[in-house]
């Protein structure tokens, strides 16, 4: 261990600022968390996420089936899957970024997910099974079903949903290298996770992971050109679509062990940008998350020409450090890791599990990492990820824990659909477009417990408003889940 090594559990050391240190040591002190508890709520919270026909052990009872006739309209079977957020909307490219986090924590974290690895697997193959269908016909990939713009414009559930469910896709002609990239990395990181437990299966995921990436490769550009008015401003790429192209050749890389995605990587690294915005990962960007998976390899001994795949993660976890001045990387008063846009749990919980994940790969080779004059050791950066997960389940200035359902107090009013209005049990007549308005507006606590919602959280400030307009705090996402699925499982074997 390096002498300068920050490997302190417990205490931040002098080698980090004094002021970093008076941020957390003045911090409400909540106690200990149950993360198994919070890693079972994080995965059920997906099947109150589910579109399609509800399967007999749904566990999530105020759903019911929704969006039966999905795809007809293009004549193909496109039920299934998830609404991403709080709106009716089935959004291939975050569905897709959200399986490839899925799978990600089953691979990295499942050995310690105990009973609950099931129901992790069942999330990743309901999704998974959706984008099979979306890439069934060669050449295209449906990566939209629902017209946002009308869907917005309504406050109803998805069993009554009367808004357009018009069907968009990528083609040879209309390409979306980003969508395409992103469904293909998220087909062969499934198929790993496959791999031993349903082989036909596993196949048939890796079999159309290669032919996705394929397209995606031959026929370049960004969905948001040819689709602009249909995903803009709700998931426009703003960030390019060469990231997916690298993103998806790694995850081909990892699930097939073929040396032409090898090539693919090394010959495209600088082509592909990969050494860009090392500090950003999402659904949008997936730099840091290459070049942390990529790493891997080098810290086993086993790919010394990916080396400078691993000064890239390198730097991405030295601009997380605070105390170490980072111009697009803040820490709010509680000591919240914040960052420019809405949302912001998304994230807390990304860059959480990378911190949790390149940990791990530190750890195995015995190694730091080299950020100046300090070097952050892998207790550091699980010391971190943990901060994170702690505020998010209560160690925060309001005392809430911002996972719904879990600990004594967490968000009443969240920017949710079906969680705010009735269920069909309880109002069995349908709720029209804007007769939904009343419960939008409501002072009321949602009727319907959406268990294990992660909302985009509080301001730079620490303050939560737990009302439904303000939607970027209130509105929980597949996406914020998904990597907090891995750390908690992380925490639950290593609190």
């Amino acid at each position: 261990m390096a002498p300068n090594s920050l490997a302190f559990p417990g205490i931040f050391p002098a080698l980090v600022s004094f002021s970093f240190s008076l941020l957390f040591l003045c911090r409400p002190i909540i106690g200990s968390h149950d993360y198994s508890d919070a890693l079972r709520k994080s995965i059920l919270f997906f099947e109150g996420q589910r579109s399609g026909r509800l399967p007999p052990d749904q566990r999530v009872k105020w759903r019911r089936d929704s969006a039966l006739h999905d795809g007809s309209t293009a004549g193909v079977d496109l039920t299934g899957g998830y609404y991403d957020a709080g709106d009716n909307v089935k959004f291939g490219f975050p569905m897709a970024f959200t399986t490839t986090l899925l799978a990600w924590s089953v691979i990295d974290f499942g050995r310690n997910m105990g009973p609950e690895l099931k129901n992790a697997v069942e999330a990743v193959k309901w999704s998974t099974d959706y984008l099979l269908k979306a890439t069934s016909k060669p050449g295209v990939v449906y990566v939209q079903v629902g017209d946002a713009h009308s869907d917005h414009s309504c406050w109803e559930r998805p069993e009554d949903m009367d808004t357009l469910r018009t069907v968009y896709q990528v083609d040879n002609a209309h390409p979306g290298s980003d969508v395409a990239g992103e469904t293909a990395a998220a087909l062969a990181a499934a198929s790993i996770v496959f791999r031993l437990r349903d082989p036909a299966y596993s196949r048939l995921l890796l079999s159309r992971a290669v032919r996705v990436f394929n397209f995606a490769d031959k026929h370049r550009g960004a969905y948001s050109s040819c689709l602009h008015s249909v995903v803009c401003p709700f998931y426009c790429d703003v960030n390019g679509y060469q990231d997916e192209l690298l993103w998806a050749a790694a995850w081909l890389h990892k699930a097939s062990r073929k040396r032409v995605y090898r090539e693919y990587i090394v010959k495209n690294e600088v082509v592909l940008r990969a050494g860009d915005t090392i500090n950003e990962f999402g659904w949008d960007n997936k730099h840091a998350g290459i070049n942390v998976l990529i790493s891997k390899e080098v810290l086993m001994g086993k790919a010394e020409y990916f080396e400078s795949f691993k000064q890239n993660a390198d730097g991405f976890i030295c601009s997380l450090l605070p105390g170490i001045s980072h111009p697009q990387v803040q820490y709010s008063p509680g000591g919240l890791l914040f960052k420019a846009g809405g949302s912001n749990m998304q994230h807390v919980t990304s860059l959480s599990f990378l911190l949790v994940a390149y940990s791990n790969y530190l750890s195995h080779a015995n190694k730091v990492v080299p950020c100046g004059e300090v070097s952050a050791s892998p207790a550091l950066l699980k010391h971190l990820a943990k901060h994170q997960v702690d505020y998010i389940l209560g160690d925060n200035p309001l005392g809430m824990s911002y996972m719904v359902g879990y600990g004594p107090r967490y968000p009443q009013r969240i920017h949710h659909r079906g969680s705010s209005l009735p269920s069909v049990a309880v109002h069995p007549g349908r709720i029209g477009c804007k007769e939904g308005s009343q419960y939008y507006l409501s002072p009321n606590p949602n009727p319907n417990l959406l268990v294990g919602a992660v909302v985009g959280g509080p301001n730079v400030s620490d303050a939560f408003p737990d009302s439904r307009p303000y939607f970027q705090e209130s509105e929980p996402t597949t996406y914020i889940n998904a990597p907090l699925v891995g750390v908690l499982a992380f925490f639950s074997a290593h609190p």
